[in-house]
């Protein structure tokens, strides 16, 4: 493999340098709630805070947290591994080293686990959903997805929706060669799936009305790209954080799966993997150098770089407030989640930090 394509993505997983860490929050007891996957191979948990950060309850999966080879900052080398349905009040978390996947129901901060079921793959590391059609990424065997459909509160496997990615399996280091995300396209017809080195592409899946996907997804190789985590602007351009060149970039989907590149913003910074959007700016975690970029996309998907502020050690996934007012951050070096006010501007405050029980490498992040 290229030495560039190398260094982007190792420095996602597998490096931790000295970095931002903020005073515990001090204030009463907030709004919303911020749940926190850990991801320990003894026994995989969900640790739950209220909007600022005082933890409210710890909820075991009933499965077991996994480690790619390799990683060190994100265990699981994704984004989305713990994903919410806020129209419905479910979370699902994602148990690596079992091979299933977690539904709990979602009252505030409280939690309620309804049901464990197999991920149709092995070591699942991100789920996304669109109305009653969920999806799960399963990382290893070459990498796969597979789809459920939602009765309730209840997710039923459908056999049929399963389709093998065709990674290659042997190529290491594994946290760099995963697969690192699945998402819906906005309107839903449509499922992304990024491959990181193996491949460096963006596969596309059409979906059909009655939440099928193609048979094959179309594959748009970005050589070195290392494409890792993905969101959506506004107009629903596909925005893909690189690791390869640390930057973010933007790409136009049309209906058959094609991304056409828009244009792409350096983000100064290393090991960028993860991206989460509100109120029209991107935040980017830059894993290497413990710092976020924070970016704005034009109407024509154009990139205009807001500011970079400090993290705690090993930034990676992260999570916006309903009202879009607060992010958390969550950090792989020292096992904390980071809490910053939005400006109206899209600029951020430090707000305080927390330090999550048994959250050092644990991925998995969501917030009301």
């Amino acid at each position: 493999m290229k030495k560039r394509k190398m260094l982007g993505a190792v420095v996602c997983a597998g490096s931790i340098v000295a970095g931002f860490s903020g005073p515990a929050w001090a204030g009463t007891t907030g709004q919303g709630a911020v749940f926190v996957q850990t991801d320990e191979p003894g026994g995989n948990r969900v640790i739950a805070y209220d909007g600022h950060l005082h933890q409210v309850g710890a909820y075991t999966t009933g499965g077991m947290g996994g480690v790619l080879g390799g990683a060190v900052a994100d265990h699981l080398g994704s984004q989305g591994s713990l994903t919410l349905d806020r129209a419905r009040h479910l979370l699902y978390a994602v148990n690596a080293g079992s091979n299933t996947v977690t539904v709990f129901r979602v009252r505030g901060a409280r939690l309620t686990r309804l049901q464990v079921i197999g991920s149709g793959g092995e070591f699942p590391v991100s789920v996304t959903v669109h109305g009653d059609h969920v999806y799960v990424l399963n990382a290893r065997d070459g990498g796969s997805i597979q789809g459920f459909r939602r009765f309730g509160a209840i997710l039923v496997r459908v056999p049929s929706w399963h389709r093998g990615l065709g990674l290659d399996p042997r190529a290491t280091p594994e946290f760099t060669h995963s697969p690192g995300q699945v998402a819906f396209t906005p309107d839903g017809r449509q499922l992304i799936v990024t491959t990181k080195a193996n491949t460096s592409s963006i596969d596309v899946f059409g979906i059909g009305h009655d939440g099928s996907p193609s048979a094959k997804p179309v594959h748009n190789v970005e050589n070195d790209a290392v494409p890792f985590a993905v969101d959506f602007d506004r107009t629903g351009h596909l925005v893909v954080a690189e690791a390869g060149p640390n930057a973010v970039t933007t790409y136009a989907l049309n209906s058959r799966g094609k991304a056409t590149k828009l244009d792409t913003e350096a983000t100064g910074g290393t090991g960028t993997c993860w991206v989460v959007s509100t109120n029209g700016t991107f935040y980017v975690s830059n894993s290497g150098n413990a710092t976020l970029t924070a970016v704005q996309t034009g109407r024509h998907g154009s990139l205009t770089t807001v500011g970079t502020t400090a993290t705690a050690p090993g930034p990676i996934d992260a999570a916006t407030s309903t009202d879009g007012r607060v992010l958390y951050v969550q950090t792989g070096g020292q096992g904390t989640v980071d809490r910053f006010h939005i400006r109206a501007d899209g600029s951020l405050t430090a707000a305080g930090s927390v330090t999550v029980p048994g959250g050092v490498g644990g991925e998995g992040i969501a917030a009301e």
